[in-house]
């Protein structure tokens, strides 16, 4: 028990401390995309604390669980967990809480998929609508998944339609008269990107744990810092293709006339992601980005050496 406290404790600080950590530094608007490995990291750990914590209390409560999380294990790894029957009823108590918790965030989970696939199949619908297909064209193929689709409206839009390995894009008239060639390409990269990096996974499970669990800080950062990063990501795999000012003036040209119909954290975020991609900030070294790689990896094997270190030190002795 003392251990899973012990997880319980690195987690809670973990979970409280790495938003205010990560708020501090500088670096993540020039390295969206190691940032957003730095909190994938980060919130695995917290996860990690827990399912460990669920696992240990559990066996000290149920030597049922006991046989299943030590099976493979030698009697003086096991010895080395002091697993005592004291304090029977506060461990069953707590991996209780703990599998609640994870059943909860599995629910919230599956509901975020499900809102955004229902979303999705009413998005096609109205597209279906408002582009049917003409006469011959049979909607199947290779070539139906790359094809333009082209909306008639005088308000400037462009998405990504994904339906599996499909990729179309869809674009309003307004865009196209407002948009050069090459700034249309910096809005379909942009689109390519977030699908390549499937950005709408990680969205989908920082909502999830956000919602879930509202009253936890590093929940809550690590949704609000995956909307803005996977948006800085996408604008620089755009601008590595078609450069910076081309990308800024198509986010321009597809913005300047939403007013109230953006989201107000689309409307917050877009004077900085153009200021950004007209004023770039020189990048951190590859030898930083390597360390700072190497460093978030070894976070959540923090609570992997903390759960195993009695264990290990029964083998070592």
């Amino acid at each position: 028990m003392v251990i899973a406290l012990a997880l319980l404790v690195l987690g809670g600080l973990a979970a409280a401390t790495a938003p205010r950590v990560l708020a501090r530094v500088s670096w993540p608007d020039r390295e969206p995309v190691l940032a957003l490995w730095v909190w994938q990291c980060v919130v695995a750990a917290v996860l990690l604390c827990c399912v460990l914590a669920m696992a240990l209390s559990g066996a000290a409560a149920w030597h049922g669980v006991r046989g299943h999380v030590f099976a493979p294990a030698p009697a003086p790894v096991i010895e080395a967990y002091a697993l005592q029957p004291d304090g029977q009823l506060w461990a069953a108590v707590l991996a209780v809480l703990l599998a609640a918790g994870g059943i909860w965030t599995a629910v919230m989970l599956t509901l975020q998929v499900r809102q955004a696939r229902a979303a999705r199949r009413a998005r096609r619908a109205r597209l279906r609508e408002r582009a049917p297909l003409l006469p011959g064209e049979s909607g199947t193929g290779n070539d139906a998944g790359e094809r333009l689709i082209v909306l008639e409206s005088e308000r400037p839009d462009a998405w990504l339609l994904t339906d599996g390995a499909e990729r179309r894009l869809v674009i309003t008239t307004a865009a196209l008269r407002r948009l050069t060639g090459r700034q249309l390409d910096a809005v379909q990269a942009h689109e390519d990107g977030h699908a390549r990096a499937r950005h709408h996974w990680l969205v989908h499970c920082a909502d999830a744990l956000a919602e879930g669990f509202p009253r936890v800080p590093v929940f809550a950062g690590f949704r609000d810092q995956v909307h803005r990063l996977v948006e800085l990501a996408a604008d620089d795999a755009a601008s590595r293709r078609f450069g910076r000012l081309t990308t800024a003036l198509a986010l321009v040209g597809l913005n300047e006339d939403r007013g109230v119909f953006a989201s107000p954290a689309h409307r917050a975020q877009l004077p900085h992601r153009v200021h950004r991609l007209l004023t770039p900030s020189r990048r951190l070294t590859p030898a930083r980005r390597l360390r700072l790689t190497a460093i978030a990896a070894l976070v959540p094997a923090v609570p992997l050496l903390l759960a195993f270190a009695p264990g290990l030190s029964a083998l070592g002795g």
